[in-house]
C-alpha cells in the first residue's frame, strides 16, 4: 500500500485551517504543518517537503498566487488554490504561477480527492516538461558552442619555412596566410606596417 500524501495546509483564517485539517484527516491524508501566509508557507515546503499544499489565495504578507510562485522557484511542489473568487484572469494567474488546480471553498470531500489526484498528476507532467525543456537548453547551448568552434584553427598549420606566409591546405594546395585564416575563421585581416618593417622602409624613423 502506498504512503498517505502529505498535504501542508495554508490559510489565514484558524477556523479554515482546522476544519481543513480535519477533513484531509477523515481522508487519510497526513496533515504535516498548516501555515497562516503565504510567506511562512514558503518557509514550511522547503523545511518539510509536502507531496502537495493545500493554499488560501487572499492572505496578508504573501498571496496564494506569489506564494505558489515562489514555490515553484526554490522547491517545486504541486499547489491547489483554495478560493471563492472564480475569475478567468485568476485562473490565468494562477496557472502561470505553476498552480495545478484550484478548489472553491467550502471544500467538499469528493471534490478535494478528486483535485488531489489531477494536481498531482499535472504535476508530474509538468515536471517531465520542465525536465525535457531544460534539456532541450542544455543540448542548444551545446550545439552553439559547438558551432562557434567549427571555424576555429585547430592543430599543427604546415607554414612555409622560407616565406612564412603561405599555408599547405588539406588538399596539398599552398595559399597565403590570409587566405587561409579567412577560410577558416570568423577573422578578417586587414594591413598596417609593423615598428621593425617601418625602420628597414624608412631607416630614417619618418612615419610619411
Amino acid at each position: 500500500m502506498s504512503d498517505p500524501i502529505r498535504v501542508l495546509v495554508v490559510d489565514d483564517s484558524e477556523l479554515v485551517r482546522r476544519t481543513t485539517v480535519r477533513l484531509l484527516t477523515a481522508l487519510d491524508y497526513t496533515v504535516v504543518g498548516a501555515a497562516e501566509d503565504g510567506r511562512r508557507a514558503v518557509a514550511m515546503v522547503q523545511e518539510l517537503h509536502p507531496d502537495l499544499v493545500l493554499m488560501d489565495v487572499r492572505m496578508p504578507e504573501l498571496d496564494g498566487i506569489e506564494a505558489a510562485r515562489e514555490i515553484q522557484r526554490v522547491c517545486p511542489t504541486p499547489v491547489i488554490l483554495l478560493t471563492i473568487y472564480e475569475s478567468l484572469d485568476l485562473f490565468r494567474e494562477a496557472r502561470d504561477a505553476g498552480v495545478a488546480a484550484y478548489l472553491a471553498k467550502p471544500v467538499k470531500a469528493r471534490e478535494l480527492q478528486r483535485t488531489v489526484m489531477i494536481a498531482l498528476a499535472r504535476f508530474e507532467d509538468w515536471m517531465a516538461l520542465r525536465q525535457a525543456n531544460q534539456a532541450l537548453e542544455e543540448r542548444n547551448e551545446q550545439l552553439q558552442k559547438a558551432l562557434s568552434e567549427v571555424k576555429t584553427l585547430k592543430g599543427l598549420l604546415p607554414v612555409c619555412a622560407w616565406c612564412g606566409r603561405k599555408i599547405e591546405t588539406e588538399s596539398g594546395d599552398w595559399v597565403s596566410l590570409e587566405s587561409y585564416i579567412e577560410d577558416h575563421s570568423d577573422a578578417q585581416f586587414t594591413h598596417g606596417i609593423c615598428p621593425d618593417c617601418l625602420v628597414k622602409l624608412r631607416p630614417d624613423g619618418s612615419q610619411t
